[in-house]
């Protein structure tokens, strides 16, 4: 134990500067007064220092990455929209009513919307919008029809600007998932004879893109409401130090999801900063392979033991960034996480035991174990966000510890995405949003049984191979069931499954942050971070 602490001390010394970030993307340097917003003269520009994913590119329909960009940056809204509550209210639309059966919603549109190109947004085009996800999304990875099942019909009545869902099921959470990324409102007509990206309803509109670096946007001349930038630099950076840096030398003026935890404590004691934090509803967890050499019960579930998951997260690394936890879903949901065993707790020696009674041995002496006669290699998949990388490498550590080996195959999100869906990985690292859909639903389906494409990979969203029909009939009977209390003592018994089974090494509860400096008035992280670039940030008086 005293060796894998010094280990992850160590780690926690090895930062990559991400220095050349900083050149390529140009803009203002300096700080205190020296601000973008203030060298452009009267023009109000914000400087945004942003993780990129997919390449940074924009549509709702191309895969999750790309959605989520389009309402991060502020160019696509949905009909609905989260609050810190992760309540779905009314956003683009105006009011709703459902049938007794929960089959037919009609949702009321809100008056006066347009698009950035000056569009109306009317019933018909926001039903060609919901169309386009079935024509587009079957040739990415969004996944659209677990939001919106393509069986669903769609009708428009522009006199009474509604649009009616006809459901082929029940669905209790449906609002919720009209909030979700994918289900923003673009302008069909408009983004097929536009070359960058799609046209959509939000405050800001891109003005040009630049690959690897970001996007210039500008103030959306027809949104409802004042804009209170005139442009938004967005500036690719996926370097914690990098953003760090930036802010404090005044090149940027926010930041999102700095990660080194000295840093978030020095904008702390700045008054030259402030750090706002949303209550984190995401869990960081490695996928385990079930088709690999992890299929086997005593191989994983030893992996899992051997692992310190709250000594990771007090270290000097992580502190303060994750709440340590053995669930998929985090302990501050009222899913019964209380009630929970965790049936795989730390415990090393009795990790060992498990692989030695199992002949999962080391035979020639080389350190590592041996399964079926070869020695066990894991290749860990992992990406530098949120402290994904660090969680990785101390889950390396520890696995040393009892003569497990490990790969690491570190590269960008698009990376651990690709990885992820073609199965060619033991461990995958990510960090999801467990209430993505204002419900557990959608994230729980992740272990859910898949079938197969003719390829013989899964068809998400379980991309790991697992199935345990008890867990489904389980999560049937969620999928079936309105009433609160009930569908969380069905997520409980859900939930003590996938630990049971270990499904995932967790890696604990992220809380997301905002970072800004005097140049900026107000900005805010919320809980479902989708909402980045919105009108609630504004420039300093």
């Amino acid at each position: 134990m005293k060796k894998t602490m010094k280990r992850l001390a160590a780690l926690g010394l090895c930062v990559v500067m991400g220095l050349s970030v900083l050149t390529a993307c140009g803009g203002s340097s300096g700080s205190g007064s020296d601000s973008t917003a203030a060298d452009s003269g009267d023009e109000k520009v914000l400087t945004f220092g942003c993780q990129m994913y997919t390449d940074g590119l924009i549509d709702p329909a191309k895969d999750i990455n790309t959605a989520w960009n389009c309402m991060r940056f502020g160019i696509g809204e949905a009909l609905f929209k989260f609050n810190d509550e992760m309540v779905a209210e009314p956003w683009l639309a105006d009011s709703y009513e459902v049938s007794e059966d929960y089959k037919t919603w009609t949702i009321k549109l809100k008056e006066g919307v347009k698009f950035s190109n000056g569009t109306d947004m009317t019933a018909t085009k926001v039903v060609e919008s919901f169309e386009r996800l079935k024509t587009e999304g079957p040739n990415g990875s969004s996944t659209p029809e677990k939001y919106v099942p393509y069986e669903t019909v769609i009708t428009a009545d522009d006199a009474a600007n509604t649009v009616t869902f006809v459901l082929p099921e029940a669905d209790y959470n449906f609002l919720g998932n009209l909030a979700y990324p994918v289900c923003e409102i673009i302008d069909v007509e408009g983004t097929e004879n536009w070359e960058s990206g799609v046209i959509g309803t939000g405050p800001y509109a891109v003005e040009s893109f630049t690959d690897q670096t970001g996007y210039t946007m500008v103030a959306n001349a027809n949104y409802r409401e004042e804009v209170p930038y005139d442009k938004v630099e967005i500036m690719f950076m996926g370097d914690a130090s990098a953003k760090t840096m930036a802010l404090q030398s005044g090149q940027i003026d926010l930041a999102e999801n700095i990660t080194n935890v000295a840093d978030i404590e020095n904008f702390k004691n700045d008054e030259n900063f402030t750090v706002d934090i949303a209550s984190g509803v995401r869990t960081g967890f490695s996928w385990i392979n079930f088709d690999g050499v992890l299929g086997n019960d005593t191989l994983r579930k030893a992996v899992i033991m051997a692992i310190d998951k709250d000594a990771i997260c007090q270290s000097n690394l992580i502190n303060g960034l994750y709440t340590a936890g053995y669930s998929v879903l985090p302990s501050t949901l009222s899913y019964g996480y209380d009630k929970l065993t965790d049936t795989y707790a730390y415990n090393v020696d009795e990790a060992k035991k498990m692989l030695d009674e199992a002949g999962i041995k080391d035979t020639d002496g080389n350190g590592i174990r041996e399964l079926d006669g070869k020695d066990i290699n894991l290749k860990y998949v992992s990406y530098e966000n949120r402290s994904l990388n660090d969680f990785s490498s101390a889950h390396t550590e520890y696995l040393k510890e009892i003569g497990i080996g490990v790969t690491a195959a570190y590269g960008s999100s698009d990376d651990q995405w690709s990885s992820l869906v073609a199965g060619e990985y033991d461990l995958n690292n990510n960090n999801w949003t467990t209430v993505g859909n204002g419900d557990p639903s959608e994230y729980m389906k992740n272990w859910y049984t898949s079938e197969k494409d003719e390829n013989g990979q899964y068809i998400g969203p379980n991309y790991c191979g697992y199935s345990n029909p008890e867990y489904d009939k389980l999560y049937d009977e969620f999928a079936k069931t309105a009433d609160a209390d009930k569908r969380a003592e069905l997520l409980q018994q859900m939930q003590q499954i996938l630990i049971d089974d270990g499904v995932a090494i967790i890696d604990g509860y992220y809380n997301s942050s905002m970072i800004y400096s005097k140049n900026v008035g107000y900005a805010h992280i919320h809980t479902a971070d989708y909402y980045w670039i919105t009108t609630e940030i504004t420039p300093a008086q």
